[in-house]
């Protein structure tokens, strides 16, 4: 193939991938029941992580405007506060919110990622649009218009993890959102197909963050912020593209300049499947411990040995276990295979031997269990010592396997009188696809929980009621939607 000339100033068409996003974005008309109910209880399990992230002050301490006094007078809602804002900064608040415990729905493939980020885009936009729509006598959107778009943004982000890995180019997955983001909150603001791919080539442009954050010795919390940074981003592009803001067609491909060249060591993306609903429909959520879903079912299997561990340790103490073998998949043993001194809740909740070794002690796995205090319980790290972590190939085939998709871990706790438990092996966590039946019942009481600790019993009893009421609850304006969050 010829070199292009890099002394042209000819403009070519813009990269393909571009235009596929724009072209679903603007053309797919989703029409999968699976989806639009999935997407609802995404919805709902979002907004349950949002409540909970309310009761940690270094979350609620991101929140508000960018400066004091900056909010806009019928502005997006922030929920659970009081906050009213342009729909930047809402994207912001509501991202990090939702993403503050990584509690919320998991996507896992090549790349990894939590496409219920995206609500923090969506869920801003739609609701400082609707409020601008009553003032002029119109029609907001509905809650079943939010699902649509959400299901949209789960796709262009699952699509593009299924093959392309970024972590393996050290950047982090929130690249994702920022490009899903941008793409839906585009359409959402008015913008057409060149506007959608304009604000697309905005977003490759700001190449990725590092995935420093996220990894030993840097883990820190802003992998709970990097997310609604991201929607935040995501949102100004949109706005720009929407306003007429000039796109740069090739900036993914152009020599030497181009994210290709620049980031991806000069390959282009490669894609398994074409846009539809499939990542909606298969997406995993975290409903029993807030944990890194690559060591949800090492949790499931320490919380079974829970009861048999215990009865060594009450008659010998830390001392009486030998070891604690653990097999996983190839995947968590390079992002939460950690050894060494923990230094905050954001390394404690990355790392597979803590998340292990808490539920084996205690038989259980909160939020709180990341803090000081509970960390601060020397057997923690004596068992964390005791641990060996090893991958067990089956797992990480049916990780990859797009058929399964599945999350597998063993765990098994060597004694030193010679005996030992069982290995307990689970290979898909009650999040799954596979067991959507079990899961949801968990879920809705996640989501009842969550808002009786934050709202009313009033306010609370109307959400359960719409929550089991689809047809009623897709039907309600955003705007009223996102009142009944708000203080």
């Amino acid at each position: 193939m010829s070199q292009p000339d890099s002394r042209s100033a000819i403009r070519p068409a813009p990269d393909q991938p571009l235009l596929d996003v724009a072209d679903y974005v603007v053309d797919y008309t989703v029409d999968s029941t699976e989806a639009y109910d999935t997407a609802r209880y995404m919805l709902l399990d979002s907004l349950a992580c949002a409540a909970l992230a309310m009761e940690h002050a270094e979350c609620v301490a991101h929140l508000g405007p960018l400066v004091p006094g900056a909010e806009l007078k019928d502005g997006a809602r922030v929920p659970f506060t009081g906050f009213q804002l342009d729909p930047v900064q809402a994207a912001y608040n509501i991202g990090v919110q939702i993403r503050w415990l990584d509690f919320n729905d998991t996507w896992l493939a090549a790349e990894w990622g939590h496409p219920s980020d995206n609500l923090g885009a969506i869920l801003g936009v739609a609701d400082y649009l609707g409020r601008i729509a009553q003032q002029e006598g119109k029609a907001p959107m509905t809650v079943r218009d939010v699902l649509g778009w959400a299901i949209k943004a789960h796709e262009i982000q699952g699509c593009y993890a299924l093959e392309n890995a970024f972590n393996r180019l050290g950047l982090d997955h929130v690249i994702l959102v920022r490009l899903a983001s941008t793409a839906v909150a585009t359409r959402m603001l008015g913008g057409d197909r060149d506007a959608i791919w304009s604000a697309l080539s905005h977003s490759w442009m700001d190449n990725g963050v590092l995935r420093t954050y996220r990894h030993a010795p840097n883990t820190s919390p802003r992998k709970s912020w990097a997310a609604g940074d991201a929607c935040r981003r995501a949102v100004t592009h949109a706005i720009n593209a929407v306003r007429g803001e000039v796109g740069c067609p090739s900036a993914l491909t152009a020599p030497t300049w181009g994210l290709y060249d620049v980031a991806c060591d000069g390959r282009p993306f490669t894609f398994e499947r074409p846009f539809g609903s499939y990542v909606m429909e298969n997406i995993l959520f975290k409903l029993s411990f807030p944990a890194e879903f690559h060591a949800q079912t090492a949790v499931e299997c320490a919380m079974q040995l829970h009861a048999h561990v215990k009865q060594q340790l009450d008659a010998g103490g830390v001392d009486a276990i030998e070891r604690i073998e653990l097999e996983t998949q190839q995947a968590a043993i390079r992002i939460i295979d950690k050894t060494g001194p923990l230094s905050n809740y954001a390394d404690r909740d990355h790392c597979l031997q803590y998340m292990v070794a808490v539920p084996l002690l205690f038989g259980r796995l909160t939020a709180d269990d990341y803090g000081d205090a509970v960390a601060a319980d020397p057997r923690i790290d004596a068992l964390r010592d005791k641990m060996t972590v090893s991958e067990d190939p089956r797992f990480t085939r049916d990780y990859s396997d797009p058929a399964k998709r599945y999350i597998g871990n063993s765990v098994q706790v060597f004694f030193k009188d010679g005996s030992h438990t069982r290995k307990i092996t689970v290979d898909v966590p009650i999040g799954h696809r596979e067991r959507r039946a079990e899961g949801i019942p968990v879920l809705m009481d996640k989501f009842e929980r969550a808002m009786r600790r934050r709202l009313s019993a009033e306010r609370a009893d109307r959400l359960m009621t719409l929550a089991n009421a689809p047809t009623q609850l897709e039907s309600l304006a955003v705007t009223d939607f996102m009142d009944l969050f708000s203080n």
